[in-house]
């Protein structure tokens, strides 16, 4: 009797167990993962570290990987590619390090034919990486919470950064672009393997936040992905962001040449001096120098390394390339506050209790609009402070501010290239968001809403992985987000698909434009119409119709 109840048991527990897929074959090798439990017939095979392509060689593109003998063991993620460490004073990483982890959930039988959602870090094309700030055992990007409650394959992907990934002369001896290289190759791998998973390689969908999303953006215009991935998500970035292009990329190389030694008249001879330095150094030599800004300009100008229009990956300015985007369901959207911690360096009063002066609010337009010269600062700043009266609020000109710069960076950007996106579109269909949950973030004034990148924890899971840090508003927010990401890469519709949302989320067409506005507690008045249009209009007319001082400053979104 005693030996039928354990064989009962062991069947039980056998039963209640998910599948597993073992080993893989993929085009380079077999690989084994390992397999995390996350409930009753509930697992994710998670496999760490697979060589997407070859140890990159300086300044060019990605190469096939050779291939291995054996079974790897996919259970460690590899390093980070070469970078400065967030502080700027030393570098990590390595240049060995074009490699991706595939998070693979499974229930009683092996997952066959599921939606493949692949992710782009952000980073401001300086550091980041798949497995970026680790908390409790587990990194920021884990997939295993995305993939076990959306029933989806999420892939991250590392990508080379920094002076390594994205120096550029601005023509064929030092092209650029090398950190989107490795990203489409990754896209391309993943594409080519990912049946083998259990993924459909003909529904993959790229997502990506900051410097990832203009990733993202950037790998739909390119005319190398047709057929390789059909749907994109771009979280605060796009492609038109002031930040998101190099628009005179020979004077950053020079400047980084003379820190490293390599200074020459001749470009040629400096290039060859510049492929002769140690890779350490020239991280070192791209870091951000923010003694020299401060006080003196805006932290945009700051972020100087970033991807070129080289003629070939990105053929022409960002603008001009959206019908190559036109196949792509699109879904794209800011949150309500990505501009705040910029604007807490550009005007460090705002989150403090002295006032913010009119002085203030002005030098940071004439840092925002210098391409147009003093007329744009009265201009934007007419427009700005229309709402004050005659006695403002303090805490209204300091959320001004953070306004001021979330539409400049962010939100202005993000609603052109959805609107070009719709114009474009052949069939294709295109959604707006805002992300407006309150900042988690302690210290900061009441008016701060959602920071940037604080939508990443609740999209990766967090408040069910570490529930102890997190409220039940927070796991409901988590739930939504799944939802709406993982319904979107399955159907081109957030709110289609075998995950429950709150609210069903209207499309965002030629000649409609509503968003959907994501928090905790959201209804039928989530959703809204013509995000901040006064203010889009404001950029992209009243701003973009004055006279560009220089003409090497013309592009952009004007």
């Amino acid at each position: 009797m005693r030996m039928m109840l354990l064989l009962v048991f062991s069947i039980g527990l056998n039963l209640a167990s998910a599948a597993k897929l073992g080993v893989v074959q993929t085009e380079g090798g077999q690989v084994e993962g390992k397999s995390h439990n996350m409930g009753l017939f509930r697992s994710v095979d998670v496999f760490k570290g697979i060589p997407f392509a070859d140890v990159p060689g300086k300044w060019e593109k990605p190469k096939p990987h050779p291939g291995w003998s054996g079974i790897l063991k996919a259970t460690k993620y590899r390093d980070r590619c070469l970078q400065v460490t967030l502080l700027q004073t030393k570098t990590q990483g390595s240049e060995d390090c074009l490699y991706l982890n595939i998070f693979v959930p499974q229930r009683g039988s092996l997952s066959k034919s599921l939606p493949v959602m692949v992710y782009l870090y952000g980073g401001a094309f300086l550091l980041g990486a798949s497995n970026d700030v680790e908390f409790l055992g587990d990194a920021l990007y884990d997939g295993k919470e995305m993939a076990d409650r959306g029933g989806v394959i999420i892939v991250t992907v590392n990508y080379r950064v920094g002076t390594m990934g994205f120096l550029s002369t601005g023509d064929s001896r030092l092209p650029g672009n090398y950190g989107l290289w490795d990203q489409h190759a990754a896209i391309a791998w993943v594409h080519r393997n990912i049946k083998a998973f259990g993924g459909n390689p003909y529904n993959m969908t790229i997502f990506g936040q900051s410097a990832g999303a203009v990733s993202v953006s950037f790998q739909m215009l390119s005319p190398y992905n047709k057929g390789l991935f059909r749907r994109a998500i771009t979280q605060s970035g796009v492609s038109l962001c002031p930040w998101g292009l190099q628009q005179n990329p020979i004077s950053l190389t020079k400047k980084i040449a003379r820190k490293v030694g390599c200074l020459r008249a001749n470009v040629d001879d400096m290039v060859t001096c510049l492929k002769m330095s140690d890779p350490v150094g020239l991280t070192m030599a791209g870091k951000i120098d923010v003694f020299l800004i401060l006080g003196k300009g805006v932290v945009m100008d700051l972020l100087e390394l970033a991807p070129v229009v080289d003629g070939d990956f990105i053929p022409d300015e960002p603008r001009h390339l959206f019908h190559n985007a036109a196949q792509f369901d699109y879904m794209a959207g800011v949150n309500s506050m990505d501009g705040h911690f910029f604007a807490g360096v550009d005007v460090p009063s705002i989150n403090k209790r002295n006032a913010t002066t009119v002085d203030e609010v002005k030098g940071l337009l004439a840092g925002l609009t210098k391409k147009k010269g003093t007329a744009a600062i009265d201009s934007a700043y007419s427009v700005y402070s229309s709402l004050w009266g005659p006695f403002p609020d303090p805490a209204l000109v300091k959320k001004t501010v953070a306004d001021i710069e979330t539409d400049f960076l962010f939100l202005v950007p993000t609603q052109i290239a959805l609107q070009l996106h719709a114009n474009n579109s052949t069939g294709a269909r295109t959604f707006s968001y805002l992300f407006n949950m309150e900042t988690r973030i302690p210290g900061f004034p009441r008016w701060v809403g959602a920071e940037h990148a604080e939508e990443l924890q609740y999209l990766f899971g967090k408040p069910f992985s570490i529930p102890l840090i997190y409220f039940p508003r927070h796991r409901d927010l988590a739930g939504y987000m799944i939802a709406y990401w993982t319904n979107f890469a399955k159907t081109g519709d957030p709110s289609k698909g075998d995950n429950k949302v709150p609210v069903p989320w209207p499309e965002f067409t030629k000649y409609h434009h509503p968003h959907l506005t994501i928090d905790h507690k959201m209804s039928k008045y989530s959703v809204s119409y013509d995000l901040r249009s006064n203010y889009v209009d404001y950029w992209t007319q009243t701003y973009c119709s004055l006279p560009t001082i220089r003409e090497e400053d013309k592009g952009g979104n004007c």
